[in-house]
């Protein structure tokens, strides 16, 4: 009999279920996976939830093993932690990185799955793909050693933006959210926090990562002249006010758009995907980053806890899925 695996699917808009799905034997050249762990990437992973991929954008918002389409039933996931049961000599029994939905077990191309270094945890792994975001998005922002720098919500990728930027010699980097417990995360990451009101001016770098409108204008307002706002959210459907009054122009601000489909143009010569994965699982060596790992349930939990999710984050940042 051919193998089963059980697979998380958004079976409407607002519902999840779990799935069975049999698997046929792996072909040369490909890995046969055995989930360990998942992460969710919960301010995209609730926009697929609840339906809000707008159709300009199913395409291009596809992640690389996704099954179904916009808006359901799909599959959909992209930080899947586990270890090779089958594959080709070097990499059978590795615990390995892949960009695969929520899912028992997997097969896909060996080039598909990324070796994780033995010094860096399996549960720890599942935060690669926002780590990957927040590096291309510092890429995108060309921060200077001893710049200020400004991160505007304390998500799961905007903590691992502050995170990174802190370790660029000399910078000052200060992590911005309107929820005040985020000033812990920001201590065990080793960066400040302030709440809007009190966060500091005349920045040379801003990283926009809270989706939402009143955050895009807090960050317009401490840049400092001709600085420049990374913006990192991800809005969906919805429509944002843009406050261009007042300074905007007088400043000269550049607002610069963030993707992680596409390596940062000042790098695409020389990186490509596969090398930006492997930093940022080099990276994941810190433990201070444990810090965002706020949450843990069971595989089969996975309709109850994205609905609570995508419902309102509360004070979770990345939450681990175990298998």
């Amino acid at each position: 009999m051919a193998p089963e695996a059980r697979a998380f699917w958004v079976a409407a808009p607002g519902r999840g279920e779990i799935r069975t799905e049999s698997l046929r034997a792996p072909a040369a050249g490909e890995a046969l996976v055995e989930t360990l762990y998942s992460g969710i990437s919960r301010g995209t992973e609730a926009l697929v939830f609840n339906g809000q991929v707008p159709p300009s954008e199913w395409t291009r918002m596809r992640a690389p093993f996704q099954s179904g389409d916009f808006p359901a039933p799909v599959k959909y996931g992209y930080a899947s932690v586990g270890r090779v049961a089958e594959g080709p000599d070097g990499l059978a029994g590795r615990t390995v990185f892949a960009l695969y939905p929520h899912q028992t077990r997997f097969i896909v191309p060996a080039d598909a799955v990324h070796p994780i270094p033995d010094d860096v945890p399996p549960g720890r792994a599942v935060l690669a793909a926002n780590l990957e975001t927040a590096i291309n998005g510092l890429w995108d922002g060309r921060p200077h050693v001893g710049d200020r720098i400004a991160v505007v919500g304390a998500g799961t990728v905007g903590c691992l933006s502050a995170w990174a930027a802190s370790r660029i010699l000399g910078c000052e980097v200060e992590l911005v959210d309107v929820n005040p417990r985020r000033a812990e995360v920001a201590r065990a990451l080793g960066v400040r926090f302030a709440e809007p009101a009190r966060a500091k001016r005349d920045a040379d770098l801003v990283v926009h990562a809270s989706a939402s409108a009143s955050g895009l204008a807090l960050a317009l307002e401490v840049a400092g002249l001709e600085a420049t706002i990374v913006e990192l959210s991800w809005f969906g459907s919805r429509d944002v006010p843009l406050p261009l009054g007042g300074p905007f122009h007088a400043k000269r601000l550049t607002i610069a758009s963030s993707q992680v489909g596409r390596v940062a143009p000042s790098q695409r010569a020389r990186w490509d995907t596969r090398r930006r994965m492997q930093l940022a699982l080099r990276l994941l060596r810190d433990p201070a980053l444990d810090a965002l790992i706020t949450g843990e349930s069971d595989f089969e939990s996975l309709p109850r806890v994205m609905a609570t999710l995508a419902k309102g984050p509360g004070d979770t940042l990345c939450h681990r899925v175990k298998y």
